[in-house]
């Protein structure tokens, strides 16, 4: 019995032993032995391979259709009105004129110099230009004006003059010399006019008077200022 015993057992070791060489052979061992099966990922393995990444999306303004301003083309910008625009010529009844001697004349007994003031008594901006003319008002009345040779001094320019503004000319006479009646240098006589009639350029007539006595000249000359918005002397 007990040999039979024992023969079973060795029998039962074989089949274990088997067994276990059997299953060693469907793994890799760890010494490097080729076992036909290097090419296959065992199911454990972690993958190497980077996770995929979500495309970034897109801008906005890179969508089909949007454009992007160019750097080399900048936004329009609001023009501006040009500068020194002149407005329309002031017409003859929005001026009021008065005429004053001026303190800076030549020397003499007549009138010497006198100032000629414009001002807009309408209710919008006008423009004045040019030299005046001049006339003399014989016995007041522009009727029987006597116009006087005019001798033109200094560049024109537009004049704006806003409403209620003003702009003037100055007239400088030959003047009358020595006392009472006095003379002319020339040896003409001397003329004396209550009233003037001085004209601008599209902006009529004015008759004017002095603020203190009556115009006195010789030669029937006078020298004219153009328009200026500064108030001379």
């Amino acid at each position: 019995m007990r040999y039979v015993n024992a023969v079973r057992g060795s029998a039962m070791a074989v089949i274990v032993t088997s067994a276990a060489l059997a299953m060693s052979g469907c793994q890799p061992d760890g010494g490097g032995t080729d076992n036909g099966s290097s090419g296959a990922t065992p199911s454990g393995a972690v993958s190497s391979a980077a996770p995929s990444t979500p495309d970034t999306p897109k801008p906005a303004d890179s969508a089909p259709g949007a454009s992007t301003p160019s750097a080399s083309q900048p936004a329009p910008t609001a023009s501006a009105p040009a500068p020194g625009g002149s407005a329309a010529t002031c017409s003859a009844g929005s001026l009021k004129a008065t005429a004053r001697q001026a303190a800076v004349r030549p020397a003499g007994t007549g009138t010497g110099a006198a100032v000629v003031e414009f001002t807009n008594v309408s209710g919008r901006t006008c423009a004045l230009k040019g030299h005046p003319t001049v006339a003399g008002a014989g016995n007041g009345s522009p009727e029987m004006n006597v116009p006087l040779t005019v001798k033109p001094t200094g560049a024109t320019a537009s004049v704006n003059v806003a409403p209620g503004g003003k702009a003037w000319v100055k007239l400088t006479f030959v003047q009358v010399q020595g006392e009472a009646d006095g003379y002319c240098v020339s040896g003409s006589a001397p003329v004396v006019y209550p009233t003037m009639v001085v004209g601008l350029p599209g902006s009529g007539a004015h008759q004017v008077a002095l603020d203190d006595g009556q115009f006195a000249e010789c030669d029937d000359t006078v020298t004219v200022t153009a328009v200026s918005a500064v108030e001379p002397s």
